[in-house]
């Protein structure tokens, strides 16, 4: 067994990719891909978000918006599940309240 194979998936992450029938809507390979990548983003900006908001001028909250509003850009490279997930889980490594992020309503139901 590879290592990769042992890569553990959250919930939240693989719920991006489920359709209405909660089947996988990309191979498995693809979907670990996508979460190493935007699980080391939010680790990188953490680091970056604890240094920031010191010198902010505005709230951790204006801040998460900041980095969702950049990450959700098309030419980001990540999708608008994506980017909100990824700001999601950085609110969680910072302790952070995660504000209410533009396309949550069409996640809800």
């Amino acid at each position: 067994m590879s290592d990769e194979n042992q890569i553990y998936l959250p919930d939240s992450f693989l719920a991006l990719y489920r359709d209405a029938r909660q089947r996988l809507t990309a191979p498995l390979a693809e979907i670990r891909a996508r979460y190493e990548l935007c699980e080391d983003l939010a680790q990188q900006l953490e680091e970056h978000a604890r240094g920031r908001s010191i010198h902010a001028h505005g709230s951790e909250v204006d801040l998460l918006l900041r980095y969702h509003a950049g990450l959700a850009d098309p030419d980001s490279g990540f999708s608008a599940a994506e980017a909100r997930w990824v700001v999601t889980r950085l609110s969680e490594l910072l302790g952070w309240e995660c504000p209410h992020l533009p396309g949550e309503e069409a996640q809800e139901g």
